[in-house]
């Protein structure tokens, strides 16, 4: 199915692209749906594409050795995926897969690297987006060397992208338990026990799938070792 240029323009990467940029890429992008953890984009990929999510939610994960899954990031409508492979030409370091169900516009490789270098802004948010990425990994790597799952967990909380509303911080559609639980390297039932603890305590109250951090500076505080969790 092709892509329309009024979706074309709501992705914020396209945005400063000329209507007359956008028409050739309608032509050159393709719709897929895809289910919930159904496969968007794997390592083994032969085709390079760069991907923009339409709708639903992505997470970039990856497996150690002995199977275990270990998440690395979120794509959420609007954002894209995929330019890593189309910068070096190698095969995609991550899977990417649906946690929701989910719809995406692909963009062919050849189109998408003549886009970005033909366009300096587009190149300037591809480098932008990329060292974000290197950050992100290195964050990461800080947070799975923390010893206890609950420090672990208060750290990527800290980390989700947050909005203020009437003074207190919102988390909008939170990852689920074992989403979280992979980008921590704990079990789900970990996970799950010390939301439990944290909602007891008043710490964290979740609206929906909105999760408002109601004592930031405890769960600082628990983060960075100064203080202990609470108990249940």
């Amino acid at each position: 199915m092709p892509v329309s240029v009024q979706l074309l323009s709501q992705f914020p990467l396209l945005q400063p692209l000329a209507r007359e940029a956008l028409e050739p890429l309608s032509a050159r992008m393709a719709l897929r749906s895809f289910a919930r953890r159904a496969m968007v984009m794997g390592k083994e990929n032969p085709t390079q594409e760069l991907g923009f999510l339409v709708e639903g939610r992505l997470q970039g994960v990856d497996f150690t050795v002995d199977g275990r899954s270990v998440g690395m990031y979120f794509v959420d409508p609007g954002d894209y995926f995929g330019e890593l492979a189309l910068v070096d030409g190698k095969p995609p370091s991550e899977f990417v897969i649906a946690a929701v169900k989910s719809t995406v516009a692909f963009l062919d490789g050849a189109a998408a690297r003549e886009l970005i270098l033909g366009h300096p802004a587009l190149a300037q948010a591809v480098m932008t987006r990329l060292a974000q990425r290197v950050r992100t990994v290195m964050a990461q790597r800080t947070l799975l060397s923390l010893p206890n799952p609950f420090q672990r967990l208060c750290v990527l909380l800290l980390q989700l992208p947050q909005r203020p509303v009437d003074g207190v911080a919102e988390v909008a559609q939170a990852p689920t338990h074992q989403e979280l639980a992979i980008m921590i390297n704990a079990s789900r039932e970990t996970v799950t026990r010390a939301f439990q603890v944290l909602f007891l305590h008043k710490v964290l109250v979740r609206e929906g799938n909105i999760l408002k951090l109601m004592q930031p500076d405890l769960m600082r505080d628990i983060a960075e070792g100064r203080a202990d969790p609470p108990k249940a």
